[in-house]
């Protein structure tokens, strides 16, 4: 058989196994580290957005239309998948709502909540604690063991990030501020990281019924809070910051990206998955450098090639 047969059947055994695949996607498509790396990719975009509309777009608002606009937009797409998953979804509601509650509504709305009241540098900081929260997830929760790979890769990744923050300086690490807002980040850090662990017990269903089924839910849950919200006097504005914004977040973060985790977990499990959430600073820096104008600096370069090379050593299976 040569290697191209060998392409083919694994790629069939693969997507009869799994109906998310589809036998028929590239082999790029396929490849859960790339997932990963496009889900952290998303979420930095998502920060700097977070960030940069906090003062003028309602944070509940935001975060109810992050999950509406891709559940009315995937409703056409997803309904021919969620008829025939309905029968699953419906014998697993009870996890389908832990997702959309903790992963969906809860996570985003404090995590613009805490944009609000936070800096960049200081959720960077607070985002490398997530691969250690998921280790001790899954070892709490389903008894996974601590593999010392795993722990050195993270350790070598947090080096790279805490190289980016701090500057190459010891000293700025020491000057760095918390309140109560990164708090908050450390408490939603905490809910992915229970959220992640968690999505091995998935219904096998198509990833559109799936994130269908998880926005829909979410934006019934934001939607009271940003009732209040603009009661309170302060409403969506239409101006085009705002409805660029709301398109960012409803396509990126909320479908690319939590399609792209969900399956990058699956394939790899949450532990070894942990460690590219450091690309989210890596990430963050490079869009800053290109679309902000920001200087690339030698300490950046340093921490990028420690982060890359914590990733590998956790990711990998040897």
């Amino acid at each position: 058989m040569s290697s191209n047969d060998d392409k083919e059947l694994h790629r069939e055994v693969r997507a009869s196994a799994d109906p998310v695949l589809s036998r028929d996607a590239p082999d790029w498509v396929l490849q859960p580290y790339l997932l990963l790396a496009l889900a952290s990719l998303c979420w930095s975009g998502n920060h700097i957005v977070g960030r940069a509309v906090a003062d003028f777009v309602p944070l509940f608002g935001l975060s109810t239309a992050r999950w509406l606009v891709p559940a009315i937009g995937l409703l056409p797409f997803a309904w021919p998948h969620l008829r025939r998953d309905w029968p699953l979804l419906r014998a697993h509601w009870r996890i389908m709502l832990f997702y959309a509650v903790i992963g969906g509504a809860i996570f985003s709305a404090l995590q613009y909540v805490a944009l609000r009241y936070t800096s960049a540098v200081n959720v960077s900081v607070l985002n490398s604690l997530v691969p250690i929260f998921i280790l001790t997830a899954g070892s709490l929760l389903f008894r996974d063991p601590l593999a010392l790979r795993q722990i050195i890769g993270i350790g070598v990744s947090l080096f790279g990030v805490m190289t980016i923050i701090a500057q190459g300086r010891i000293q700025t690490l020491s000057a760095l501020a918390f309140n109560w807002g990164d708090l908050l980040v450390i408490f939603n850090m905490a809910i992915w990281s229970v959220y992640s662990a968690c999505l091995r017990l998935r219904p096998r269903v198509h990833w559109l019924s799936f994130t269908l089924v998880v926005a829909a839910v979410s934006s019934v849950v934001t939607l009271p809070f940003y009732l209040w919200e603009h009661a309170s006097g302060f409403p969506l504005q239409a101006n085009v910051a705002t409805m660029l914004a709301i398109l960012y977040v409803a396509i990126f973060p909320s479908v690319v990206a939590l399609t792209s985790w969900n399956k990058g977990v699956e394939l790899v499990g949450a532990a070894r998955a942990g460690p590219f959430l450091h690309l989210v600073p890596l990430f963050s820096t490079l869009l800053a450098v290109f679309l902000l104008g920001e200087e690339l600096r030698g300490f950046h370069i340093v921490g990028f090639i420690f982060i890359l090379i914590g990733v590998w050593v956790a990711a990998h299976r040897g």
